[in-house]
């Protein structure tokens, strides 16, 4: 490819966990290509998956960023934010209800619920927002929804019809089912889940056998937590427990379905969409993507695939570069790449690629431009 040929090349990684956010990751790829081709025009889209980093894409993005104070997994307040732009709010349950709003970073598999999400979402409602995107991934808790739903106006009574507390053990004695006083602005609005797991409510590829674990959960935390989504399907809407994607973020997806009347859709899809990549596309000849581990589990609607097969589809070659990658060169090509390349190829040490991903990211993006655009 010469440097003829090449006039405009658009930037859309996906975050490098652990190390930096989707918008570093680009602005380090572009300050390599500019040091190199200083002529050629490039263009930062950061993206993301539903996961962590969603509302920063947005805001990337020229989305306006919305402050707001709600509990998090434990019920501790905290600040976060959700992107909007006209009457769409994009709201992230990571920054919200996820693992990082653990206090000490120490799980509470039992009792942290996503009360948190249901008061976002409900001040983005208050605000206007009639077309709400949740992105789902991160979660510290096995709720179910529950507590979003309930701090949604919706109650969920014992036998005696006394109001349970937020969590998911609270679930077991769940009897009664109330939502007359579910917010308004509900049955006005559309729901869209942003999601790229596909796990149902429970059993055994459910939302606690696969990932409550992660969250904490001991032997006896999986029975209880088990019991009690069972028990608060039947109240909510047993029809959606095995939908895919019930079982994303602790079982959030299947309150939002049941509930809320969701939609589930890949995440990428949702935000390549909302961000109008294929527009953002019009006149370039290369696009980069990424994230911080390339693997299996990316080729199975991670962001770097979406943006791949979005560029694709528009005639554009595509660069895949990444903190690391478990594919072999021919898994990578067959999944649509022209190249790629890995930060451990030039800093093979772990914690020392992800320590200095920022210089290592120039590096990548100074051989880019010698590679592919000179």
């Amino acid at each position: 490819m010469t440097r003829e040929a090449v006039r405009r090349v658009v930037l859309a990684p996906d975050k490098f966990k652990g190390s930096l956010t989707a918008p570093r990751v680009a602005a380090a790829l572009a300050a390599g290509i500019a040091r190199v081709a200083p002529e050629v025009q490039i263009r930062q889209v950061p993206v993301a998956d539903g996961g962590d980093g969603t509302v920063d894409a947005f805001v990337a993005a020229g989305w306006n960023r919305v402050e707001v104070t709600a509990p998090g997994p434990t019920g501790v307040a905290g600040r976060t934010s959700y992107a909007v732009r006209g009457a769409t709010a994009v709201i992230e349950l990571a920054t919200i209800v996820g693992l990082e709003k653990l206090p000490g970073g120490q799980p509470d598999p039992r009792n942290a619920s996503t009360a948190g999400l249901g008061v976002v979402i409900a001040h983005a409602l208050d605000h206007g927002a009639t077309d709400i995107v949740v992105g789902l991934g991160g979660s510290a808790s096995t709720d179910g929804g529950a507590g979003m739903v309930q701090a949604l106006g919706a109650r969920i009574l014992d036998a005696d019809s006394d109001e349970l507390p937020y969590g998911g053990v609270a679930l077991t004695r769940a009897a009664h089912l109330d939502l007359s006083a579910l917010h308004p602005g509900i049955a006005a609005a559309t729901f869209t889940l942003a999601c790229d797991v596909d796990n149902p409510l429970f059993g055994p590829s459910g939302a606690v056998a696969v990932y409550a674990p992660q969250k904490g959960a001991d032997t006896t935390d999986l029975t209880i937590l088990e019991t009690a989504l069972t028990n608060w399907s039947r109240l909510a809407g047993p029809d959606f427990a095995n939908r895919p994607g019930a079982g994303a973020a602790g079982g959030t997806g299947f309150g939002a379905l049941a509930i809320l009347g969701a939609r589930m859709r890949s995440g990428i899809e949702v935000i390549l969409e909302l961000l109008d990549f294929p527009a953002l596309l019009d006149g370039t000849d290369l696009v980069i993507t990424g994230e911080g581990s390339l693997d299996t589990q990316s080729l199975h609607g991670k962001a770097p695939i979406g943006v791949c097969e979005s560029a694709r589809a528009s005639g554009i070659p595509v660069l895949a570069v990444v903190g690391r990658t478990l594919l072999t060169a021919q898994e990578i090509r067959a999944a649509g790449f022209t190249a790629y390349y890995a930060l451990t190829d030039l800093e093979p040490d772990p914690a020392r690629s992800i320590t200095n991903a920022s210089p290592l990211l120039q590096q990548v993006g100074a051989q880019i431009a010698e590679q592919h655009l000179r």
